[in-house]
């Protein structure tokens, strides 16, 4: 299923959002003139759960957790990224207030970048993309708007069709979808998709955000 938009409108003008999806694709279009580099840079910025058990510097160890949630392994997996930040993150960046959105969701990304560590324990593997910490932005919508109606083009045997779905359903199946192939891909580290740090992800949303529904700082 692909989201196309949903139908709560924002109050405020969603800087923090916009600001990391153009973080983003410069990132990802700086990564395209590296060349013969960009193995180095992947390995250097993008998060490997085996540098957390290796000998390094804890600036090694841990610059990765925040460079690794700017990074795309393509352009197909920058646009999926992109397009659910887009859709779900200016409604709770809305709720949070932007200070509050930027730390909620750099820390959803650290929490999922970690989950996926423990479940991959001594990966070299790198982890790049926002997925994690978008995941937590589902989350944090899953809770605050389950009545809201996301358009979302569904594919049906050999035709597509356009249907609006409650919030509480797509993000609940998009949350069981991914726990079931992280269920598979148990037991083959560092391959594929990181579905744990989805999940990971999404859980963190979950949990942190009554945390910073308590506080809500603008600026």
């Amino acid at each position: 299923m692909i989201p196309l938009r949903d139908d709560i409108p924002h109050r405020r003008k969603p800087i923090v959002t916009v600001v990391i999806l153009a973080i983003n694709i410069c990132v990802y279009l700086y990564e395209l003139f590296l060349g013969m580099e960009l193995d180095n840079f992947v390995f250097r910025y993008g998060f490997i759960p085996y540098k957390l058990i290796m000998p390094l510097s804890v600036h090694a160890k841990l610059i990765p957790l925040f460079t690794s949630m700017f990074m795309h392994a393509g352009f197909l997996h920058l646009l999926g990224n992109s397009l659910y930040l887009w859709i779900f993150a200016d409604n709770v960046e809305d709720r949070l207030g932007h200070f509050n959105f930027l730390i909620f969701y750099l820390l959803c990304g650290i929490s999922a970048s970690l989950i996926h560590a423990l479940f991959n324990w001594g990966s070299k593997v790198p982890a790049v993309g926002a997925s994690g910490a978008i995941a937590g932005i589902l989350g944090a919508y899953f809770l605050m708007f389950p009545k809201a109606r996301v358009l979302t083009l569904v594919p049906l045997f050999l035709f597509w069709e356009i249907v609006e779905i409650p919030a509480f359903f797509f993000l609940g199946f998009w949350f069981l979808y991914q726990f079931l192939l992280g269920l598979v891909s148990l037991g083959r580290m560092g391959a594929g998709i990181a579905f744990w740090a989805h999940i990971g992800g999404f859980l963190s949303g979950v949990v942190f955000l009554r945390f910073f529904l308590k506080r809500r700082t603008y600026w």
